[in-house]
């Protein structure tokens, strides 16, 4: 008897289709810790057969055709991301998962701004790599589905949970591509994903175990290990001070953590002196909301609120991966925001490296007051462009939901830079408004420069976006509002619940193309 795995139904009884030499005599022997990967396209017409992929065909030419014979009677065409797992076929793979890919001719969807062929490739290889896991198989060989960067994107995103800290964990897979073909590709995908799945890793761990100095020692030890041409300066306390960063200590003088401004540099550009690409990322590795205290549902989310430090600094170390003929930098403040008698009061004034007042009026606004001080340390490197990252704001969440990241940025052309990389790699960005409408609220202030809160409640986004503004004289500027992205609950099919690392793989896609076209 050979079996059929249904998803909804269980393990289901199908007829042998004469492959009993498989069964009985090669799997006796063969390695029973493997399995593979798949792809099967949707029908483009009613009356058309489904088309394997050509690993696909391959596949069901070197069974006989069995593959072909058993999928079309255990139940309807698979639909894109759907799966159905066969044993036996096989002595090489006792264990063969056909997945869903949609349309073959799935290409670039204007309105989804993203190629739903690679996006459809993720989910399936995604589904289909966890189902092996499931089946607690050591390795999995995975069909490249046409796309093989998409596809290792898809096995090694879908693979990632974190459990670090739990006694029972899921099977480790070992996920290789399947075949000869395109293993420049696949690398490729895999850098991507594992720099994405460094950042989910930062963001996930409780933040007792992701302290400032413990995510700096971290990401330390990543970059130098990928590459000699890096740097890393752990700034302590006492020069944040010698900074003059008084928004950013302000912040940090409420927790008993010490604060670190993490200064990271990745040298790949031939010439020395070429100016620097600067990333900028909102390091709180908790925030309590300080006095003006988060309700404590779901406030243990907020350990991932150095989301912005997590995903800024972990492209870096995927650029240096990919030795990057670029210069960059990542700044990442990094403190807790916590409630005590230390800490900011509301309508405290605090001073920025800028010399700009600013009134406190929300502790739980705090973000800006410590991207504010980098922003102004950014400048300080003559960088040709600056981009910072934050999860900032909920009014972005209410916004855009986790469909997209939003753009604030005073450069079209960096915002189109930034939106095709994102086609590309399917994790979305969306623009926003940097109007004076919003400024205006801001900058009318009773006791400083600027308030750290917007006149009114509406906007909130916006009004963030336009404090930072005020820090900013670079004419390439661009803000990333990723509270909406921070987490995953269902709706990206590739990532499994939790902190999603996101939007990684489109930061490292866009310095992969701006070092293309700066060369």
């Amino acid at each position: 008897m050979f079996w059929l795995s249904l998803p909804a139904a269980g393990l289901v009884a199908v007829r042998h289709f004469g492959l009993k030499r498989f069964w009985g005599r090669g799997l006796a022997t063969a390695d029973m810790t493997k399995g593979l990967v798949l792809g099967i396209y949707t029908k483009e017409n009613e009356d058309d057969v489904p088309q394997f992929t050509s690993a696909g065909e391959n596949f069901d030419k070197l069974v006989s055709g069995k593959l072909r014979e058993i999928l079309n009677t255990s139940g309807p065409p698979l639909k894109a991301g759907k799966i159905r797992t066969f044993y036996g076929l096989h002595k090489d793979f006792p264990s063969v998962v056909v997945v869903g890919l949609g349309r073959k001719a799935a290409d670039i969807d204007d309105q989804e701004n993203w190629h739903e062929g690679k996006e459809n490739i993720r989910a399936a290889v995604a589904a289909g790599c966890r189902q092996v896991q499931d089946l607690e198989l050591s390795s999995v060989e995975v069909d490249p589905c046409g796309d093989a960067q998409a596809a290792a994107e898809g096995a090694v995103l879908g693979l990632y949970e974190y459990d670090d800290l739990k006694q029972k964990k899921k099977p480790v897979v070992s996920a290789q591509l399947h075949g000869s073909g395109d293993q420049e590709a696949w690398q490729k995908g895999f850098l991507f994903a594992s720099g994405q799945n460094l950042a989910r890793h930062l963001m996930e761990t409780p933040a007792n175990e992701m302290t400032p100095t413990k995510f700096a020692k971290i990401i330390e030890k990543n970059l130098t290990s990928a590459s000699s041409k890096t740097e890393v300066h752990i700034r302590p306390k006492a020069w944040i001070e010698e900074q003059e960063m008084g928004s950013f200590l302000s912040v940090a003088k409420g927790s008993d953590e010490p604060p670190v401004f993490l200064e990271i540099h990745y040298r790949g550009s031939p010439n020395a002196s070429e100016p620097p690409l600067v990333f900028v990322g909102k390091g709180i590795t908790f925030d309590s909301g300080g006095i003006s205290i988060k309700a404590s549902a779901n406030m243990d989310l907020m350990r991932g609120d150095m989301g912005g430090a997590a995903t800024i600094c972990s492209a870096i170390v995927s650029a240096a991966k990919l030795d990057l003929p670029i210069n960059v930098i990542g700044l990442a403040p990094l403190c807790e925001n916590m409630p005590s008698g230390k800490a900011n009061k509301p309508g405290d004034v605090v001073r920025a490296r800028n010399g700009k007042t600013i009134q406190v009026d929300n502790t739980d606004a705090e973000g800006r007051l410590i991207l504010a001080d980098a922003l102004c340390y950014a400048h300080t490197f003559n960088p040709k462009v600056i981009i910072d990252a934050a999860t900032l704001t909920g009014a972005m969440d209410i916004a855009l939901g986790s469909s997209a990241t939003g753009v604030f940025t005073n450069s079209s052309w960096l915002w189109n830079k930034l939106f095709e990389a994102s086609i590309e790699t399917g994790d979305r960005v969306w623009r926003m408004p940097l109007f004076e409408h919003y400024t205006r609220q801001v900058v009318d202030c009773q006791l400083a420069d600027v308030n750290n809160i917007g006149k009114y409640r509406s906007g909130g986004a916006c009004t963030a976006a336009a404090f930072l503004k005020e820090f900013v004289t670079h004419h390439t500027w661009a803000h990333l509002d990723i509270a909406g992205v921070m987490t995953n609950k269902d709706e990206i099919p590739y990532l499994r619940k939790g902190m999603t690392g996101r939007p990684t793989r489109t930061l490292i896609e866009f310095l992969l193309r701006f070092s293309q076209e700066d060369a």
